[in-house]
């Protein structure tokens, strides 16, 4: 490897990290002035046609062929864990306790993905993935958790943002081992000869059909609401709607595209670990944008919760 690219996957990992502060600060300004639905209808509006530019560019064809019925199964079923309950929480969770504890409460996701893949498809579930779960579950605890007047402990926020949280990192956990699942049929699913051509692709086009499910859910839901008006009227609404393209390209666009390229220049640990490091890089922005202090308690906090996740890829 040249001397200049020692460190390429290592950059390309932290800009990943970056791209998803971006993108999660970006939600949560799009979430409060388009509304969750709303806001995820155009998310993945945008993001189908950015993956049917993408597709058609690379495999001249702008939708994901040879994806068989149990591809599309697996796959549609992770866009609606993944996607539709998993972002809905998400979204919500900004708006009752800001992207900063929200990205917090995404350092679950991890422990549900191992756990979702030792029930589903008989992965080991070592020891060192439980440390990393306890390690995990600490910092946020720490985060989270405070005493009140009569010196008891209690939860510091929300409620009900605690459990939106919760289920964020739920739907991607579960979400992932689906998308594992499915995209490991749709290999299957590609003629032999063309599989070496293609393979860096099928990520790509299995989270196309993600976003298929996942638009389809909200936009069921927005019109089944009797909201469906909004779309209309969120037109006019210039700024929210710059907030939610940003979100698209540095989230489900360049984020996703930019880690599957980290791996490829560094360990998956190191890479993992790096682009976990959002709970962090999002203290300061947070601050400047949303006024949401900074404390002590939540930088050592968000600082265990993300030692926890890196447990997970470098033990």
């Amino acid at each position: 490897m040249h001397p200049d690219m020692k460190y390429l996957g290592e950059l390309i990992s932290l800009g990943v990290a970056c791209s998803w502060t971006v993108a999660a600060l970006a939600s949560e300004v799009g979430s409060k002035r388009l509304g969750v639905f709303v806001m995820n209808v155009w998310r993945m509006g945008v993001a189908l046609l950015f993956s049917a530019l993408l597709m058609w560019w690379v495999l001249d064809q702008p939708w994901p062929v040879y994806a068989g019925e149990e591809a599309w199964l697996w796959l549609l079923a992770s866009g609606v864990v993944g996607y539709f309950f998993g972002d809905w929480c998400l979204f919500n969770s900004y708006l009752l306790i800001g992207s900063r504890m929200g990205q917090l409460f995404m350092t679950l996701a991890p422990m549900f993905t191992a756990l979702s893949a030792w029930v589903m498809i008989g992965q080991t579930l070592a020891w060192t993935s439980l440390l990393a779960m306890f390690v995990t579950l600490l910092g946020i605890a720490i985060s989270v958790l405070g005493r009140d007047e009569q010196h008891h402990v209690s939860v510091s926020l929300p409620m009900k943002g605690v459990l939106f949280g919760i289920g964020a990192g739920l739907g991607q956990g579960v979400g992932l081992v689906f998308s594992k699942i499915g995209l490991d049929h749709y290999v299957e699913d590609v003629p032999v000869a063309l599989l070496p051509s293609v393979e860096g692709y099928l990520p790509f086009a299995s989270n196309m059909i993600r976003c298929v499910a996942g638009f389809a859910c909200f936009t069921a839901w927005l019109i089944l609401s009797g909201h469906a008006d909004r779309m209309r009227q969120s037109l006019s609404d210039h700024k929210g709607l710059l907030a939610m393209l940003c979100a698209v390209v540095s989230g489900p666009f360049v984020g996703v595209g930019f880690s599957l390229m980290a791996v490829q220049y560094t360990a998956a640990g190191i890479a993992s670990t790096l682009m976990a490091l959002t709970p962090i890089l999002i203290l300061l922005p947070s601050r400047w944008l949303f006024g949401q202090p900074i404390t002590l308690k939540g930088v050592v906090g968000a600082l265990i919760s993300v030692v926890g996740v890196s447990l997970f890829f470098l033990l």
